[in-house]
């Protein structure tokens, strides 16, 4: 009789805290890995997600070319029956690309083998971690980031399923480029392969662990980017150059002010004098009554 292959996987709340080790179903996880079913698969469901909308004209297509450009002889060039011959620049393509649809079939059973073997590819790779239950009540990116870098997957690629559909979940991981969320019943061989870790969810696949009591653990910062630091750097600057330059711009708003009231002084003066003058002139100027 051939040996059957047990796996166990490492068991953790949704905070993260270790617990027991858990025996994976072996129905599911008996260490059968089929390379070429997987392949298949995999070019399968790349071939299903094409639209295969690219689509060229013909000659017989293309508008115009219906008169023949010149007579068939005396001319001198060669002879041409239609400006939208293939030769011709504003003309039809040749053996162009159509649409098409590339699909592929993959019969039932093959597909449900090529699952199974991408199952017992990553629990060979002790990549396939059980979480006993996510019970978010609203989403937050915050805590499935926290719950992942606690499993020390933060740099990896991850793949979480859910017993059943879980929106707040999905919600919790969808901002996160390196972790999908998806139900266990939807996951295929692509998205098994694609991950580097797979977190499944306890109920999922048989497994209803008791929960136990823990503490809320605080969630590590998150680690700063050079973008953002330099962000950081960029603002900071800019506030010290703002800080230095607002006294010296107070200083010249103050100068200005006082050259304007300095000039508007001037100005009246000087308009005082004029009409001094005036007044004087037209005191001389006018004729002196006779007694």
């Amino acid at each position: 009789m051939a040996e059957t292959t047990t796996f166990e996987a490492g068991a953790f709340t949704a905070q993260g805290t270790a617990r027991e080790r858990v025996r994976l179903p072996e129905t599911l996880f008996d260490g059968t890995v089929n390379m070429p079913v997987m392949h298949q698969a995999v070019k399968a469901f790349l071939a299903n997600q094409r639209q295969g909308n690219a689509a060229t004209k013909t000659r017989g297509f293309v508008t115009g070319g219906n008169q023949k450009p010149w007579k068939q002889k005396g001319t001198g060039r060669a002879r041409q029956g239609s400006t939208r011959a293939p030769h011709w620049v504003g003309g039809g393509t040749v053996f162009g690309p159509s649409p098409r649809a590339y699909d592929e079939y993959v019969p039932r059973q093959v597909r449900a083998l090529a699952r199974k073997s991408a199952f017992n590819a990553r629990a060979l790779e002790n990549a396939i971690y059980v979480i006993d239950q996510f019970n978010y009540d609203a989403p937050r990116t915050k805590a499935l980031l926290g719950l992942v870098d606690r499993l020390g997957v933060g740099d990896r690629k991850v793949l979480v399923l859910t017993d059943g559909v879980k929106p707040n979940v999905f919600l919790s991981g969808r901002n996160l480029p390196n972790v999908h969320v998806m139900p266990y019943s939807d996951v295929s061989t692509y998205h098994l392969l694609w991950s580097d870790v797979v977190l499944i969810e306890g109920p999922a696949i048989g497994h209803t662990l008791s929960p136990i009591t823990e503490e809320p653990l605080p969630v590590p910062p998150r680690r700063a980017t050079p973008a953002a630091t330099a962000a950081v750097s960029g603002r900071k600057s800019a506030a010290k150059k703002a800080a230095a330059k607002a006294p010296a711009a107070k200083k010249k708003s103050a100068a200005k002010r006082s050259v304007k009231k300095s000039a508007k002084a001037e100005t009246k003066s000087a308009g005082a004098k004029k009409s001094a003058t005036k007044k004087s002139a037209a005191k001389k100027a006018a004729p002196k009554k006779k007694g």
